[in-house]
């Protein structure tokens, strides 16, 4: 019988040996650990003031890689999401801010100073740099953070790392999961599981049509 076991697990790191799990299934719950579990990344980017020397679109190239921390129970994805609006609602998106004011040195505008409307869905990191500005200079914006999954954009991938090695056993394989601090390890390990499954139970039905 299919059996997991965890092997090591820290905030960033995980491991789980699975046990009677065909190879198949082994790298299907590896790739979707690695880009199908749905994590929050800025979307959409608008440009309010701009004066620094990099472009809106390298400024909204650089957001779209922050690293958003995310909860899976209290929004849904735009596709599944009740208001079916290309614009979002509060359950599937989130505004962040950037008002840098007008500087006064040649300072590195960091997203520490991205401010989110949710205090669950802000960058995991407040050292990431997003633009230089001279004195004089200044930058003020509104990004739009939405769930996504890394098959559509690597921006959205919930994992740095999904790995998969074989031990001397058969149909026995060690996981192991680096998040980049969207979820946690294990909620990503535990998503997989959960998405692999109903992604079989589809396939399930489909073949059951075809031979009707």
């Amino acid at each position: 019988m299919p059996s997991l076991e965890i092997i090591s697990q820290d905030k960033q790191r995980m491991s789980v040996k699975l046990k009677g799990v065909p190879l198949q299934y082994a790298n299907a719950l590896r790739r979707i650990c690695l880009n199908g579990v749905p994590v929050f990344a800025i979307d959409t980017v608008d440009i309010i003031e701009n004066s620094s020397v990099m472009s809106d679109e390298g400024i909204a190239h650089r957001l779209g890689l922050i690293p958003i921390r995310t909860d899976l129970k209290r929004f849904a994805e735009p596709s599944k999401c009740s208001c079916q609006s290309k614009a979002g609602c509060s359950n599937c998106r989130v505004m962040l801010v950037v008002d840098s004011g007008i500087a006064d040195t040649t300072r590195t505008v960091t997203s520490a100073e991205l401010s989110s409307e949710d205090d669950t869905v802000k960058p995991v990191s407040d050292k990431v740099p997003i633009v230089q500005i001279a004195p004089g200079q200044n930058i003020k914006l509104e990004a739009y953070a939405r769930l996504g999954r890394g098959s559509d954009h690597a921006k959205w991938n919930s994992a740095n790392v999904a790995v998969l090695t074989h031990t001397d056993k058969p149909e026995e394989y060690i996981l192991t999961v680096e998040t980049t601090g969207a979820l946690g390890p294990e909620q990503i390990i535990t998503a997989a599981v959960d998405e692999l499954e109903q992604r079989l139970e589809e396939f399930k039905g489909v073949m059951a049509e075809l031979k009707a």
